[in-house]
């Protein structure tokens, strides 16, 4: 029997008196390379079971086989290697379809590790060919603990590309530009790990989640939250740009502005790891204030038309959206903790 909203159902059998049993589909049983006598490990989720095959309990170790065309782009190159590492290959072995990889292709394979894939490591280079391992389990770094990192990343960027604007510090704003690597970093494996779990809930415990709802919300911040460290590296390159230092009374608004949109961002991110409903709904309110302190800045830059008015208003876009990506964040932490806010209400009477 179907049902269209839930899926199949099935009916539950008594045997031997004191068992119950119900069958597995033939189709998920062949899918999964399973037959009669296989393990299965049975998890309790709220009012769920989690049925899943015993032998992915653990995380496998997958090995890949990638070839390499002479003349392929090394970003070509690069898209293969992140699309086998979100996928969850542990190992990566490039081969050349011709003779051998050519010197821009070895070294570009080897910036692009060291930039991008956290706990990746070159385990064995020739001139035919790269080995590359993920060493790093996901019960090493969880979700939570990769968001945190890329959190503290990004914020961290956007106080120093303030810091770099107050005081002319050129090479302040060029450290903050080249940090933002670090950003992605994270977020890709933070990807890796999700689609393992949603791939074998069984990992769900190992990556620091409960659902497959969770990680879907964690998805979604982490997604913010690199835009986050996109626009702080922004603002750096906007100040790059400049050719005069920003007036003082521009610098004061623009300070302040700033702090209240890192302040949206890091009580966001908070309530995120609190599951605070409270404390979301407080962050979400105070978007507005920014929206107002725009405005004014906009109509002081019309009416003062100060040097670099024109770099000003896009690092000011730049502050602006950080906030909303914190609201956003917000937003999410709303949906993930609605059903625990509501079960703590008093009932009426």
């Amino acid at each position: 029997m179907r049902n269209k909203e839930k899926g199949e159902i099935r009916k539950v059998q008594l045997t031997g008196g004191s068992t119950y049993t119900i069958s597995l589909p033939k189709k998920w049983m062949d899918k999964m390379e399973l037959g009669a006598g296989e393990g299965m490990l049975i998890e309790e989720q709220g009012s769920s079971l989690l049925l899943s095959p015993a032998k992915l309990e653990r995380e496998e170790r997958r090995e890949s086989k990638m070839e390499v065309d002479p003349q392929e782009s090394v970003d070509s190159i690069n898209r293969k290697i992140l699309s086998l590492y979100l996928v969850g290959y542990n190992v990566i072995n490039i081969t050349s379809s011709g003779d051998r990889l050519n010197s821009s292709q070895r070294e570009a394979i080897k910036d692009f590790v060291r930039k991008k894939l956290v706990g990746t490591e070159i385990i064995s280079e020739s001139i035919e060919e790269i080995s590359l391992r993920t060493l790093l389990s996901y019960s090493e770094l969880s979700v939570k603990g990769a968001l945190r990192r890329m959190y503290r990343v990004a914020t961290s960027m956007q106080e120093n590309a303030m810091t770099a604007l107050e005081e002319n510090d050129r090479e302040l704003a060029k450290d903050v530009v080249e940090i933002d690597d670090e950003v992605d970093r994270f977020q890709m494996y933070l990807i890796r790990e999700i689609k393992a779990a949603i791939q074998n809930p069984s990992l769900l415990d190992e990556i620091g989640l409960k659902t497959s709802r969770e990680c879907l919300g964690y998805r979604l911040v982490s997604t913010s939250v690199e835009r986050v460290g996109d626009h702080a590296a922004t603002m750096a390159k906007n100040f790059l740009e400049m050719e005069n230092p920003i007036d003082e009374d521009s610098l004061q608004k623009l300070k302040e502005i700033n702090s209240l949109s890192n302040s949206i961002l890091k009580k966001s991110v908070e309530s995120l790891f609190d599951e605070n409903y409270e404390e979301a709904e407080v962050v979400i309110q105070k978007l507005g204030k920014i929206y107002s302190l725009e405005e004014e800045m906009n109509q002081f830059l019309v009416e003062e038309n100060p040097p670099e008015a024109m770099r000003i208003r896009l690092i000011l876009e730049s502050m602006r959206r950080i906030a909303e990506y914190g609201s956003d964040v917000a937003e999410i932490v709303l949906n993930l903790t609605v059903t625990k806010q509501n079960s703590s209400l008093p009932e009426e009477e």
